[in-house]
């Protein structure tokens, strides 16, 4: 029996679905346009893959890449009431829990805050003692879909986090969100993270349904799967719990797609869409992270994410005689661009017109020659010399965002991924050449497909004699995380480990980031 695996990656203008053989070649794939409820994209790119397979049974595993947490913090849409918990008074009342939130988002969100005794110093000395009184005293008075429980230095000392939690479930039976395992040791990007993921729960059961239901419906035995934000996986179970892991699932795959499709383990990668431009840098195969607070519908965050810097292009993006973008025609691009037949001119069109042609097309040069011919001479004039402008523009930006990203390196070559790809020139400042690898259409998709599971921990440990036993405490905890998201317990590694000594404690200490991946269990 072959093992097949399918990636399927959600994005704003196309759903795109790859099947990998066991060997690890693409043996089908296909685009389809997303659709506004995002699931009928889904499912139309999943029967397309289908149809090219002999035998369905021997799918094993579905990887899924996807917009909907993203959309329904950006559109306030979907997301539960959250009762919002600070364990730290008397310390930290002084900026209150959501401060700095959107005051829309705040209100969709939020059924209420408060701040009670708990939570810890640095070096893992109680603030003061956890108030058990008080968290009930709280809870009884707001009506909730989850709750958020943030502990001050809960990624150093979590003990507090994890009574609470132990006690909402058992005496409120409502889902909770623990912050030590979403951010890191910033107090209030960590709270904001934790809230987004009680926020989310619904989503995710959503989505996980909708997954669930499409295999079954296909009465396909394989295994589910969601890509997360560091470009590695984790089951169901475990997005059930992190939906807000999957936010940055998408550029991930790109980059990591990028990687396994050129060959290339340090690179620029450069996935162009239709609606926008993702640039992102692969060092050792591997996204690079971003150092700063992340924000995410208004709100920052500290979760890890991959450093990604987004431009308003696409293929899809309108040209005008001012301009171009940001606004794309999207998913409606094949009755709108002048090479379909629509009378908007996109960057598709513009692109065309310059010579650069996507793979396996035929007459498009010819049939937009005949879009524009077919306007009165003023105006086609018009229509051609905008399309020529805008190439020039888009180029400007594209060379721009590659050095922004760039950091002053000119060594690494740039890979050219995304269905709108053919937009880019063959030659970019900043990048020692352009690389067009096969399937680079579908690279977000294939890096779905390819991805290990993952686990992480930071914290914050002693720097004395017993450090060397605390590190290893921390590396065989992202081992279990790692495991608990869907890695082969036997082939777990320690891919990355980063300590950082902290000044000014009473007690030497070090901050120490531990990440854990491995293949997929059978």
């Amino acid at each position: 029996m072959a093992d097949l695996r399918i990636g399927i990656d959600v994005g704003g203008t196309n759903t795109d679905a790859v099947v990998l053989g066991a060997e690890g070649r693409v043996i089908a794939k296909a685009k389809r346009p997303t659709t506004p409820e995002v699931t009928g994209g889904l499912r139309a790119a999943l029967d397309a893959v289908l149809a090219q397979l002999d035998d369905t049974t021997d799918v094993t595993r579905v990887m899924l890449g996807t917009t909907h947490a993203t959309n329904a913090i950006l559109e306030r849409r979907g997301l539960g009431r959250v009762a919002v918990l600070r364990l730290g008074a008397p310390a930290t009342t002084a900026v209150p829990p959501l401060s700095d939130w959107p005051a829309d988002l705040r209100k969709v969100v939020s059924a209420g805050e408060a701040i009670v005794p708990g939570g810890h110093y640095v070096d893992g000395r109680e603030i003061s003692p956890l108030d058990l009184d008080a968290v009930r005293r709280f809870l009884d008075g707001v009506e909730a879909d989850a709750v958020a429980v943030t502990g001050v230095f809960s990624p150093a000392d979590d003990a507090h986090e994890r009574a609470v939690g132990e006690l909402i479930r058992a005496e409120y039976g409502l889902p909770v969100s623990v912050s030590h395992e979403i951010g890191s040791l910033g107090l209030l990007e960590r709270e904001n993270a934790t809230v987004l993921n009680a926020a989310l729960y619904g989503v995710a059961a959503h989505v996980t349904d909708a997954l669930v239901t499409a295999l079954a419906e296909r009465r396909l035995g394989a295994r589910p799967y969601l890509a997360q934000n560091d470009g590695t996986l984790m089951t169901l179970e475990h997005a059930a719990r992190l939906p807000v892991s999957t936010i940055g699932s998408g550029p991930a795959n790109s980059l990591r797609g990028a990687a396994y499709l050129s060959g290339v383990a340090d690179a620029i990668v450069v996935d162009v869409g239709g609606t926008s431009t993702d640039l992102g840098v692969l060092i050792g195969g591997f996204p690079r992270e971003s150092a700063a607070a992340v924000e995410i519908g208004g709100v920052l965050t500290n979760f890890r994410m991959p450093d990604i810097l987004a431009i308003a292009l696409g293929g899809g993006t309108v040209a005008r005689s001012e301009g171009v973008g940001p606004d794309s025609v999207g998913y409606r691009i094949t009755g709108e661009a002048l090479i379909f037949g629509g009378s908007t001119a996109t960057m598709t069109d513009a692109a065309v017109r310059a010579g650069r042609i996507p793979r396996e097309t035929e007459g498009w040069p010819e049939r937009l020659e005949a879009a524009i011919l077919a306007y009165e001479p003023d105006m086609s004039e018009r229509i051609a010399d905008i399309l020529q402008s805008a190439v020039a523009v888009a180029d400007e930006m594209i060379i721009d965002a590659v050095d922004r990203m760039a950091l002053g390196r000119t060594d690494r070559p740039l890979v050219a991924v995304g269905g709108g790809a053919f937009l880019l020139p063959d030659h970019i400042p900043g990048a020692s050449r352009v690389i067009r690898p096969e399937h680079a259409e579908v690279a977000n998709a294939v890096g779905a497909a390819i991805a290990l599971a993952s686990g992480r921990v930071d914290t914050i440990l002693p720097a004395g004699d017993s450090r060397s036993d605390a590190i290893e405490g921390a590396k065989e905890e992202a081992r279990a995380r790692a495991v608990a998201a869907g890695a082969d317990p036997s082939k777990v590694e320690i891919v990355d480990l980063l300590e950082v000594p902290l000044s000014y404690l009473s007690e030497p200490a070090v901050r120490v980031h531990v990440k854990a991946a491995g293949p997929l269990a059978r």
